[in-house]
């Protein structure tokens, strides 16, 4: 599924882990009935805070630029030049979301397009501690005004009206990926915000910034005095960087992976935000974070310059907010989902 996004896609996956409800009331008909739902009540308090997890997967697509569509002209008859229709790039992205929703839904039976509703309640929670239903506005346009009632206070301790926010960020990647990396996130006991950002690139895009990354690696594979040493001589100096004769090494193995088309490259941002009342417990939950991240090999700490960049990344629809490089993989992408 995710070799199908090409440039101009981003992808926001989201975990957000919340408290659960409280058992409900049940009131049975007949003594034994009440009972077990007693018992069934006792066991559920006596394992203490209960959370649930709430997966939703954003797709944003920028359209292809004009000078792209006037050269569609010249290939399709009855293309009015200079024409830019946007039913046709709605029909378009509405037909690939289609796609996709289909792929995902034979892994996960339980995917399904969010309705306006579930998507305004969604957004809103993304920019708002408070987490009440959206109602759908007659005319649903100016949704930033509509959906934005909370104050954010910016620096390096940033605040979301009366919630003092923490986004822990991923600043490196353990050597190797393996399914499941990211689980120790699920035992810690409070809520929080999860969320990767994956930008992807089609296969021109990816190939042109790997063919970058190996020239720069490739040249520091010798430094200015060897290289000198060469013209002067006339003779080859076998010294050269391992490290960076390794990195070039890697650009090619991505390179012949990805001429194959065994998998697709992109950008991949990951973040988890906090939020609490008192600022302890605020810089507590995200230590907590951090120490489980590192512990499975990642190199992760919390933002403070950086703060408010990286949480405006973690927003759907803002693709350009704390873009982290170099590429990765969408097989080192599945495993971290």
């Amino acid at each position: 599924m995710l070799k199908r996004l090409g440039t101009g896609w981003c992808l926001h996956m989201e975990a957000r882990r919340r408290e659960a409800d409280p058992y409900p009331d049940q009131h049975p008909d007949n003594l034994v009935g009440w009972l077990l739902d007693q018992e069934r009540k006792a066991l559920f308090e006596q394992a203490g805070a209960a959370f649930e997890t709430d997966h939703v997967a954003t797709f944003t697509w920028l359209p292809p630029a004009d000078d792209t569509r006037k050269a569609q002209t010249f290939l399709f008859e009855n293309r009015v030049a200079n024409s830019r229709d946007w039913r046709e790039t709605l029909a378009l992205f509405e037909r690939e979301i289609g796609i996709l929703v289909d792929l995902m839904a034979d892994a996960l039976t339980q995917a399904r397009l969010m309705s306006d509703r579930e998507s305004l309640t969604y957004l809103h929670q993304c920019i708002s501690p408070k987490t009440h239903a959206v109602a759908v506005p007659e005319t649903p346009v100016f949704l930033d005004a509509q959906l934005a009632d909370t104050a954010l206070d910016g620096g390096i301790a940033p605040k979301l009206g009366d919630q003092h926010l923490r986004v822990v960020g991923i600043r490196s990647f353990p050597a190797k990926t393996l399914p499941g990396l990211l689980d120790a996130l699920g035992q810690l006991p409070f809520a929080y915000r999860w969320v990767g950002r994956w930008i992807a690139l089609d296969k021109a895009g990816a190939e042109s910034e790997l063919l970058r990354l190996r020239k720069r690696w490739f040249a520091k594979r010798k430094g200015i005095g060897t290289l000198m040493r060469e013209a002067i001589t006339k003779e080859d100096v076998p010294l050269v960087d391992t490290d960076a004769a390794a990195k070039t090494d890697e650009c090619d193995g991505a390179l012949e992976a990805l001429g194959a088309e065994a998998c697709a490259y992109g950008w991949l941002t990951l973040t988890v935000t906090v939020m609490d009342t008192n600022e302890g417990r605020a810089v507590e939950k995200a230590r907590a974070i951090e120490a489980a991240l590192n512990a499975q090999g990642f190199v992760a700490r919390t933002e403070d310059l950086n703060a408010v960049e990286a949480w405006l990344g973690s927003i759907p629809g803002a693709p350009y907010a704390d873009v982290r490089r170099p590429m990765l993989s969408t097989v080192n992408l599945c495993d971290l989902l």
